[in-house]
């Protein structure tokens, strides 16, 4: 049996996409433990996970809530600033706790998300096997490929080139505060210099919930970069409840957990799908009071709930619109169910460029585009095949790409041979 730590940054779709991979550890016989703040642990559902806490004499109760916020909404360059902080603040005290939490837990491997820098640094540093997983887009670099944050389209042109060259300058220049907290701490553990998230990547497996042709063209991810798919439960959602038209188009629209109080976008879409005479079923995620949600209510129309099984939606919808945060994305491929693109903040704008390039979407600002172009795209993806079947292709790879059940072999794999799981061997 292998003792496996889980290290992640506590976004409840990051933390929820790596449990199933810890489930399915369990299910090989092994134990699966995470760590973080003590507020993290309510990401986790299954109780044969375990949770050790860290940081808490640190940080007051509260703190972690007032991250999630900050994330949601970090408004103008202060507020970003702040963000970025948090971020570099979460790294920081991994850094300092884990090395003596693995060590009373009797870790001896690590999964790693790729937006948690502290889970490779530690492992490297005690000299554990360890697997980075991208639960958002990867942050591998590569040049002429924007970064998962940039809204470009991929073109392979020197333009291009320069213009993916000079963003990255930028994303570097505003995540500074972070990258000198990863600095200070390879250089005290011992490790080579490192000064970003994709320089503390493991060197034994890289997992990604993408599939390639959710991808923009890629030709230098490393040999033990493994397309996995969608990290999900394998349990099947609980069937649909809802009282929905069978006589109009149904649409789905949702913008996850963290941006689910985003009133006026709400509205837009309220009123796009009204102009089409479409079943708009909006789930909130609970970011809006009970007086919000009922002032978007229209009965046989418009049904707002606070939360809905999202695979079943996705199953039973015509379309959806989504932020483009990655599960869903990946969750309406598997349904073949195409995805008008409502980039907000994150890795969102890459995903939803991605989209885009693989034909399975369109996307609009989730700032800026009125209820009449919201209209005129949905009109487009409920009326042309072509995005559905592009929808469903990336949908059959990824549901044959293995899943979490694939991880948890790779990962198993990694521990046992302390060596690199090559894409082909795996």
């Amino acid at each position: 049996m292998t003792h496996f730590a889980f290290v992640a940054p506590p976004f409840p779709s990051h933390m929820r996409a790596l449990q199933t991979v810890a489930q399915a550890l369990i299910d090989r016989g092994h134990q699966a433990t995470f760590f973080h703040l003590p507020e993290a642990a309510a990401w986790l559902s299954d109780p044969r996970i375990g949770f050790r806490a860290v940081g808490a004499a640190d940080q007051p109760a509260g703190t972690l809530a007032a991250m999630l916020r900050r994330a949601a909404r970090p408004g103008g360059p202060l507020g970003l600033r702040r963000v970025i902080q948090d971020v570099a603040g979460s790294t920081d005290l991994l850094c300092r706790t884990l090395p003596d939490a693995f060590a009373r837990a009797g870790i001896d491997a690590v999964v790693c998300d790729q937006m948690e820098a502290a889970g490779g640094l530690v492992a490297e540093a005690l000299g554990l096997p360890y697997v980075s997983v991208a639960c958002a887009l990867p942050v591998n670099r590569e040049p002429g490929v924007p970064l998962p944050v940039m809204p470009w389209a991929y073109a392979d042109d020197a333009r291009t080139r320069q213009l993916c060259e000079a963003s990255s300058r930028v994303y570097d220049r505003l995540m500074a505060p972070h990258g000198r907290v990863i600095a200070r701490h390879a250089a005290a553990f011992g490790l080579p210099p490192r000064h970003a998230l994709h320089d503390c990547l493991s060197p034994y497996a890289q997992l990604s919930q993408t599939v390639a042709g959710l991808e923009f063209p890629r030709r230098a991810l490393p040999a033990h970069f493994h397309h996995v798919g969608p990290l999900r439960d394998a349990a099947p959602d609980p069937p649909l409840t809802l009282d929905l038209a069978a006589d109009r188009p149904v649409v789905f629209a949702s913008l996850g957990t963290l941006q689910g109080q985003r009133l006026a976008i709400f509205r837009r879409i309220v009123r796009a799908c009204r102009r089409l005479d479409a079943h708009l079923v909006l789930a909130h995620c609970g970011g809006l009071s009970p007086a919000q949600a009922r002032s978007l209510q229209v009965p046989g129309a418009v049904e707002v709930v606070d939360f809905v099984p999202q695979r079943a939606m996705l199953a039973r919808a015509d379309t959806v619109i989504s932020h483009a945060g990655l599960n869903t994305v990946l969750d309406a491929c598997v349904a073949g169910t195409p995805i008008l693109a409502l980039p907000i903040a994150f890795d969102q704008p890459g995903v939803a460029a991605r989209v885009v390039h693989a034909g399975a979407g369109l996307k609009a600002s989730a700032h800026l585009a009125g209820a009449s172009r919201l209209q005129r795209l949905l009109t487009r993806l409920l009326a042309e095949p072509d995005f559905r079947q592009r929808a469903q292709a990336l949908g059959v790879a990824a549901q044959a790409a293995g899943g979490s059940a694939r991880a948890a072999r790779i990962a198993e794999a990694v521990a046992t041979s302390a060596r690199p799981v090559l894409a082909e061997a795996a």
